[in-house]
């Protein structure tokens, strides 16, 4: 399984940007997909999860309503839609698929992972 993330920039505070995840073959109807986020100095972050059913969906306590994730499997890729962004959505996004339909927001249960796109909120 091969992931590419794409669609980080700087933004100023208040802004939108919409991160895409790439995957090759039929990845996301057969893995359940995760986005996660990492800050300088700070731990892997969950921010959204996607089962590869398409019947549930997660979001960290932090999104409070500003982000959404979804998916277009004719495209093969899962999206991560932000708005609303704040300075401290700072982060090197990721995302990450498990062989399961059950989305869950440990990173140890993603077994593919992505190589980042860097976010910059300026405030």
């Amino acid at each position: 399984v091969q992931l590419q993330a794409s669609g980080g920039g700087l933004v100023q505070a208040g802004g939108s940007l919409r991160l895409s995840c790439a995957g090759s073959g039929r990845t996301f109807t057969t893995y359940s997909t995760g986005w996660f986020r990492q800050a300088p100095g700070k731990e892997r972050e969950f921010v959204a999860a996607f089962a590869s059913s398409g019947s549930r969906v997660y979001y960290g306590d932090f999104v409070k309503g500003r982000f959404t994730i979804s998916r277009d499997n004719a495209k093969n890729t899962v999206y991560l839609q932000m708005n609303s962004l704040k300075p401290e959505d700072t982060a090197v996004y990721f995302c990450a698929v498990r062989p399961s339909d059950t989305a869950v927001s440990s990173t140890a249960h993603y077994d593919y992972w992505g190589q980042g796109t860097q976010v910059t909120v300026s405030s």
